[in-house]
């Protein structure tokens, strides 16, 4: 099966991956929102049962008001009775009966007058009798709520008998209007959060509104709108009271189940806008990395054969000017010859996986410097503290790992502006082998630390900033070992560390 095959199939599948994901999730969410829908839908109809009941409850104290208001205007009747009686009656008994039935009255406040409107009696008002002779002014407005008890006393003269609401029902009228007042607020502040609007008879004028934007709400057409809607999803609660007569309360699902409906639909969208910039943020860091990635392998090819090209060319000509030791520009072309080969070989294996043998790594690094020195500033000396003559076997790919030598190596240089030591420990141990490379450069900060093993990643102007990364390569994925910065001091140098598995 070849790369690109491959590459399409394993899009394929995380394409399913990435769909049965999001489905789950989206499926999931969704039952989660219809679950708290319906509660959610509950508690609205529990509050509306709620908010019928104690309009109800409402309505019949308000009934029991009337009911009493009723009585009393029966009392007045029977006062008014009483008084005919008065008139009419001359037996004592009888007249014992009706002056202890007036006498008992001591709540509804009542005033007795001539056709004049000459108080001739009054009973439960804060006023001595002597004090006001006529009912007139104030005191007739007072009493004018109900039309007077007209008592006839011949047959062409009658007084009349004012009354009003007894202080005791006006107290209690009053705790009904606060009731009802409270009755309202309560429902257009409840604490289920239902959107309400409270309106008269006609359905337009607002009484009261809770749950709602304020802002809003003082546009007509916004209200107009929003009623539409309350009618529409729910039938308005009808409530009448005597006082305030007809209202109706309009409501709808509260504003938060509105959104718990849409986010499945928001979740989606929100889901597919992540994975379209992801994808081409994606996209775009890859198509970088690899434009790097080639740039740099193109010029790093460049490199690795133009030393030893360069030497072979310069022998070359010595030797057509008759200059040159034939002999030993034999010797250094056949070197740089098997150069050529080595680096044929390294590029040859990067991208496939490369064969490991066991191999002497002290002879690999002791022939890597070797190679290194004369290609190196005169200023900069290598100091290589393993002894030449031990024996470390261990699997490696020669070609391969003589170019991590080689890197961190030319890396040290260029930190130390070709000027400075390069010191090589390894350490035996029973299951691993460890390779220290030390510079006296000018070190590396945390966060170069960080990036220095990404492909493109340099710090020269003029570099490519691949060779770390190809060393983290060939010791990571190909030797399965690994390869970090172990310390860095700026101004001072640092020091690479390689561990490589023995077996």
């Amino acid at each position: 099966m070849d790369i690109y095959t491959q590459k399409k199939r394993s899009k394929i599948l995380l394409f399913i991956l990435a769909l049965i994901i999001i489905g789950s999730s989206i499926f999931y969410t969704n039952l989660l929102v219809n679950q708290f829908a319906k509660q959610e839908r509950k508690n609205v109809q529990l509050w509306a049962a709620a908010v019928h009941r104690k309009a109800s409850l409402v309505k019949y104290t308000e009934f029991f008001f009337k009911q009493l208001q009723e009585e009393e205007r029966k009392r007045v009747e029977l006062f008014a009775e009483v008084y005919k009686q008065l008139l009419s009656d001359k037996d004592d008994s009888d007249l014992t009966f009706y002056l202890d039935i007036i006498h008992n009255n001591t709540t509804i406040p009542v005033i007795y007058t001539n056709d004049a409107g000459k108080i001739i009696s009054q009973k439960n008002l804060d006023f001595p009798n002597d004090s006001v002779t006529f009912l007139s002014g104030a005191l007739l407005d007072e009493f004018s709520k109900y039309p007077p008890i007209e008592v006839p006393y011949s047959p062409s003269k009658s007084n009349y008998l004012y009354y009003q609401d007894s202080r005791f029902f006006i107290e209690l009228k009053e705790v009904l209007n606060d009731y009802i007042t409270s009755f309202m607020s309560e429902v257009a502040l409840n604490s289920s959060s239902v959107p309400v609007i409270i309106t008269d008879s006609t359905r337009k004028n607002i009484i009261q509104f809770g749950n709602l934007n304020d802002i809003r709400m003082s546009d007509p057409t916004y209200v107009s709108r929003k009623l539409e809607e309350m009618d529409d999803e729910n039938r308005p609660i009808e409530v009448s009271f005597a006082d305030q007569g007809t209202s109706y309360i309009f409501y709808q699902d509260s504003e938060l189940l509105t959104i718990m409906r849409f986010f499945p639909l928001a979740q989606i969208l929100i889901i597919a806008v992540f994975l379209a910039v992801a994808y081409l943020l994606f996209s775009y860091a890859r198509n970088a990395e690899q434009n790097r990635v080639w740039a740099g392998m193109a010029k790093e090819t460049a490199h690795q054969i133009g030393t030893p090209l360069s030497s072979i060319m310069a022998w070359m000509e010595l030797l057509k000017m008759g200059e040159g030791n034939a002999h030993q520009a034999a010797e250094e072309i056949e070197k740089d010859i098997n150069r050529l080969e080595v680096i044929t070989e390294r590029f040859s294996k990067i991208g496939s996986t490369p064969r490991l043998e066991q191999n002497d790594v002290v002879r690999i690094i002791y022939d890597s410097v070797e190679y290194l020195k004369p290609r190196s500033p005169k200023k900069v000396k290598y100091n290589l503290e393993i002894d030449e003559n031990l024996e470390i076997f261990i699997p490696v790919n020669k070609a391969l790992f003589s170019w991590v030598i080689e890197n961190l190596c030319k890396n040290a240089i260029d930190a130390m502006v070709g000027e400075g030591t390069i010191t090589i420990m390894a350490r035996d141990e029973s299951k691993n082998l460890i390779i220290d490379i030390t510079d006296t450069g000018k070190g590396i900060s945390l966060t170069e630390q960080k990036a220095i093993f990404n492909p493109g990643y340099t710090s020269k102007k003029r570099g490519w900033g691949l060779g770390l990364s190809l060393s983290k390569r060939i010791i990571r994925d190909y030797h399965k070992g690994k390869i970090f910065v172990k310390s860095s001091t700026p101004g001072k140098g640092s020091t690479f560390r390689i561990i490589m598995r023995k077996a």
